[in-house]
């Protein structure tokens, strides 16, 4: 099995304020285990640090269908980013995985890239709203499991 992991969850300081989301249960978990690490944000050619982002109008899958968008709190439209970013992360994931080797995830919960199940809402005020980020949202597409580090 081959893990996909959110390269902040492992200290990796991409995180839109420069920081990152180091998570001890996801490093003692993938400690045996073959594994790469992903941001979808700087894949995509978003700085660090960089101003937060949301989605707007919808969730991963409508901002890849062109049904909504990832506007910055400064009004910045980065959706282009965060599409390019996701199919970045996807070729990545391809590229290292084996023939038929079976793929899963573990990003970072509520992210507009990696969230899955619940995501920031576009308000800017840690609201939350049912849906994933565009990344999760994509791999779950092409039958990758996702889950977040709550659910390690």
């Amino acid at each position: 099995m081959l893990y996909v992991i959110s390269a902040c969850l492992l200290g990796e300081n991409c995180k839109y304020n420069g920081g990152n989301n180091y998570n001890e249960k996801v490093a003692a978990f993938i400690e045996d285990h073959s594994y790469i690490m992903i941001c979808p944000e700087t894949s995509g050619g978003l700085k660090t640090p960089r101003v937060p982002a949301e989605m707007v109008g919808g969730t991963g899958n409508e901002v890849l269908e062109g049904k909504a968008a990832v506007i910055s709190e400064d009004g910045t439209d980065v959706t282009q980013e965060f599409v390019a970013g996701a199919y970045f992360a996807l070729e990545d994931i391809i590229e290292a995985a084996e023939e038929g080797e079976e793929i899963m995830a573990v990003l970072k919960s509520k992210s507009p890239s990696c969230g899955a199940g619940m995501v920031y809402d576009g308000s800017f005020e840690d609201r939350l709203t049912p849906g994933d980020g565009v990344t999760a949202a994509l791999l779950k597409s092409k039958g990758i499991k996702v889950l977040t580090e709550q659910d390690i």
